[in-house]
């Protein structure tokens, strides 16, 4: 069971949470929600929220009474009339009352909706969804298009709507608790949908400000590919005049691409995350790094910029304190900032991997996912961010693993030939740990901008603990590239993407292969995505694998250029687009 989200309750009295699991009997994977509900007294209930398998995105309304969601689950009554002919599903807007009953929709317009947020008051619901085609529009593409998918074409920007609860709740009452009313049969929206606002790309995240005057939010292009810096900027639409009518006002103007949109407390600012490109100048990569922008200004600044890792999600406490998951090496942590200028302070808690730290606006509360190499993922609980090493797991769904025999691992170190130390982890068998002469697989992982290290998965995209468990010693190298370790050792790939750590990594295995841990005729080597280009490239440079597996990985860089979704990330790592650097 993985865990894709988690999210605490206001009063921290509650926890939804959404996980996703394989259903083995329809070949797919299931999205459900679960709430745990604290009793007071150390424990607490965890029922499944609800049963469609198609739910995802959970998020709680202020007052604590409704949690909203997306879903695309099967409507009622099949497809709508106006719903082109490859549509399968739209992804739509749900709510259910946190005190029981069934969900139901709050959206029933022919497109998905890409991303929504709550009013402070709990009373409106903002959502974004792509252009709608009139109906005239939508006979036209068909006559001239008939059964043809256009790609690129056939895309469009975004609207941002508003729905009061109260219509949607008379909406409901009138048509039955079984029924959906239809979308407007000419536009295909949603019925008593407010338009506020439009724009030319496709939204990212959605948030409205505490006191309710502003909504803000990013953008990425219509195709989800990163071609252009400039589609992924973030917006603020002034709600006391917002109409549709009126461009919302660009607040960045950047070569970076914003992602995680949240308000600060003071209704003036807006925190956002940046893991590629350049909030400060010409598009580079960097680290995972978290900025706010003064949404009346457009003045930003980086929090925590002396970090030397990187800094990945983050949640936002009570007291204005904001807490971020800092990878540093092998290790997840979190840490604490007070400020922007403020010194990143560790959070003592336990080793291993922390993720999506979520914290009570109105309590002290957190709650996050937390994981070691021999400790599977759950859910836990904590009074307060002083106390994660006392945190409760709430969470069971992955006990079946320690009633196995787990790998175990370490860090391993060694020297590049440039000098550069470098690092990877080690997976032992279990029963095996620190033993001598093993066979190894070498398993790199995607990105390049990530690393191993000590946490728990197992599935088809990281399977070091299903491969030890048949007996292989598993090597993961965070070689050139990876991040955790600076912007430096990340940038030490460019423009030498592939030999630069390709060498990282065959000197990795000379050094286990010279301590006597692997044993050099028993070798194998792996990996997905850029772990994919790292094996392809390996396999041409030696032939001391026995054998190797690769996933989604170029064999030669330009004519990958036009397959590629992110054509800018490629450019500035190969020094430049294939017409400018031979």
């Amino acid at each position: 069971m993985a865990f894709t989200d988690v999210e605490l309750s206001p009063d921290g009295r509650a926890i939804v949470i959404a996980t996703e699991r394989p259903d083995w009997s329809r070949e797919r994977f299931r999205n459900d929600l679960w709430l745990y509900r604290d009793d007071g007294h150390g424990g607490g209930a965890l029922v499944q929220l609800t049963q469609s398998g198609h739910d995802s995105d959970p998020q709680w309304s202020p007052d604590g009474r409704w949690v909203a969601f997306l879903s695309d689950r099967e409507r009622p009554g099949g497809p709508r009339a106006g719903a082109a002919a490859d549509d399968e599903a739209v992804t739509e807007l749900y709510l259910i009352a946190t005190a029981g009953g069934e969900a139901f929709p709050v959206t029933t317009g022919d497109e998905d909706v890409h991303a929504f947020s709550w009013s402070p008051d709990s009373k409106t619901l903002y959502f974004a969804t792509r252009l709608p085609l009139t109906a005239d529009q939508r006979d036209a593409r068909k006559k001239e298009w008939k059964d043809v998918i256009q790609y690129r074409r056939g895309e469009r920007g975004d609207e941002i709507s508003s729905i009061e609860v109260a219509d949607v709740l008379a909406r409901r009452a009138a048509a039955g608790t079984s029924s959906t009313a239809p979308a407007d049969e000419d536009t295909g929206a949603t019925p008593d949908a407010r338009v506020r606002a439009r724009t030319p790309w496709r939204v990212q995240d959605l948030a409205a400000s505490p006191d309710g005057h502003a909504l803000a939010f990013d953008t990425t292009s219509v195709s989800e590919r990163q071609e252009d810096p400039s589609e992924f900027e973030v917006f603020v639409v002034d709600l006391a005049t917002a109409d549709g009518t009126r461009a919302p006002r660009q607040v960045t103007h950047n070569e970076a691409f914003e992602q995680g949109l949240r308000w600060a407390g003071d209704n003036r600012h807006l925190f956002f995350q940046v893991d590629q490109g350049s909030v400060e100048g010409k598009y580079q990569d960097t680290q995972e790094r978290l900025y706010w922008v003064d949404s009346q200004t457009g003045s930003v600044e980086r929090w925590a910029a002396d970090f030397g890792g990187a800094l990945l999600d983050y949640g936002i406490a009570a007291d204005g304190t904001v807490v971020v998951e800092g990878r540093l090496g092998t290790e997840v942590q979190l840490y604490a900032l007070a400020g922007p200028r403020a010194a990143a302070r560790p959070i003592p808690g336990r080793a291993g991997t922390y993720e999506d730290p979520t914290l009570a606006s109105r309590s002290r509360r957190a709650a996050f996912v937390h994981s070691t190499l021999d400790e599977p993922t759950e859910v836990y609980l904590a009074d307060g961010t002083d106390g994660l090493a006392k945190a409760r797991a709430i969470t069971s769904f992955n006990r079946l693993f320690t009633e196995r025999a787990l790998p175990q691992g370490k860090p391993y170190r060694w020297t590049a030939d440039d000098g550069t130390p470098v690092e990877g982890m080690l997976i032992y068998p279990p029963g095996k740990f620190e033993a001598k002469g093993l066979p190894m697989l070498t398993l790199i992982h995607g990105g390049p901008a990530d690393a191993d290290g000590n946490h728990f998965e197992a599935d088809w995209y990281q399977w070091s603990a299903l491969a030890a468990t048949h007996g292989w010693l598993v090597f993961q190298p965070n070689y050139r590239g990876s991040a955790g370790y600076g912007d430096a050792f990340l940038n030490g790939i460019v423009p030498e993407i592939v030999s630069r750590p390709g060498k990282d990594i065959l000197e990795g295995i000379d050094a286990l292969v010279k301590d006597g841990i692997a044993d050099p005729d028993h070798l194998a080597v792996a990996g997905y995505s850029y772990g994919g280009y790292m094996t392809n490239w390996l396999i041409t440079q030696t032939t001391r694998f026995k054998a190797a597996m690769t996933g989604a990985g170029a064999v030669e860089h330009v004519a990958n250029w036009g397959n590629d979704d992110m054509t800018v990330d490629d450019a500035y790592a190969l020094g430049g687009r294939p017409w400018e650097a031979a």
